[in-house]
C-alpha cells in the first residue's frame, strides 16, 4: 500500500474528511479524530478496513434498488415475502426503517430521491419506469407509498398514484399524524389536521 506523503498535514486531512460527513460539525470532527488518535492501530486499521468493504461490496440491487451485498438484496431474494405487495420508498435507508416495525412483510422499491422541481429532479431522474415495469405482470396487487410526508414526497406520491393506477393496482399511502406519547398542545397545525383526518373508527 503507498503511503501519503509526509507534509505534516495528516491529522489536519482527516480533520477535513470526517468533517464532510453529515451531522458531523467542527467539534464532533475534533472527538472522532482524537479518539482514533489515542486508539491503538489495530482499532484504526479495522475501522479503515470496515470502510473498504463496504465500498467494494455493497452495490445496488438489480431489482428494487436497496442495498445488497449479493446478487439481489436479502429482501427481494427472501422466498418467503409477500411479492403481491411493493412498498415505495425514497431512499435505502428508509427500507431499513420500516424493517424495524416488523410489521411488513412484502417486497421494496427505491426510487433513489424525490420529484423535487427546484432541483431539477423529475420522475425520468428516479426509478420511476423500473418500478412500473416490475408492476406489468399484474402479479403486484398493492403499492404501498411511503415516501415522506413533506412537499417533496408528497408530490412524488401524487405522481406515482396518477401513473399507477391505471394499471388496476391499489395504491395506498402511509398514514401519518399524531406519534404515539405526543402532546396535542404541541403538535403542528398539519400534522393535527392530518390525524383528524385520517381518523378510523374504534
Amino acid at each position: 500500500m503507498d503511503h501519503a506523503i509526509n507534509d505534516g498535514r495528516a491529522l489536519q486531512r482527516l480533520l477535513d474528511e470526517l468533517g464532510r460527513l453529515p451531522g458531523i460539525g467542527p467539534k464532533s470532527a475534533q472527538r472522532i479524530a482524537y479518539y482514533l488518535l489515542e486508539a491503538d492501530a489495530e482499532q484504526a486499521r479495522r475501522l479503515a478496513e470496515a470502510i473498504l468493504e463496504v465500498k467494494q461490496q455493497v452495490h445496488f440491487c438489480p431489482v428494487c434498488f436497496s442495498y445488497a451485498t449479493r446478487d439481489t438484496c436479502d429482501v427481494c431474494a427472501d422466498a418467503s415475502r409477500d411479492r403481491t405487495q411493493i412498498c415505495v420508498v425514497s431512499e435505502p435507508r428508509d427500507v431499513s426503517a420500516v424493517e424495524r416495525t416488523g410489521t411488513y412483510h412484502g417486497l421494496y422499491h427505491v426510487l433513489g430521491g424525490v420529484i423535487s422541481p427546484m432541483d431539477k429532479i423529475g420522475p425520468d431522474q428516479l426509478h420511476v419506469r423500473e418500478l412500473l415495469a416490475r408492476l406489468a405482470d399484474g402479479e403486484v396487487s398493492e403499492v404501498i407509498l411511503a415516501t415522506n410526508p413533506d412537499v417533496e414526497g408528497e408530490t412524488t406520491a401524487t405522481y406515482l398514484a396518477r401513473v399507477i393506477r391505471p394499471l388496476g393496482v391499489r395504491v395506498s399511502r402511509l398514514a401519518s399524524g399524531l406519534p404515539v406519547g405526543g402532546d396535542l398542545e404541541y403538535a403542528d397545525e398539519v400534522t393535527l389536521g392530518r390525524a383528524i383526518e385520517e381518523r378510523r373508527e374504534v
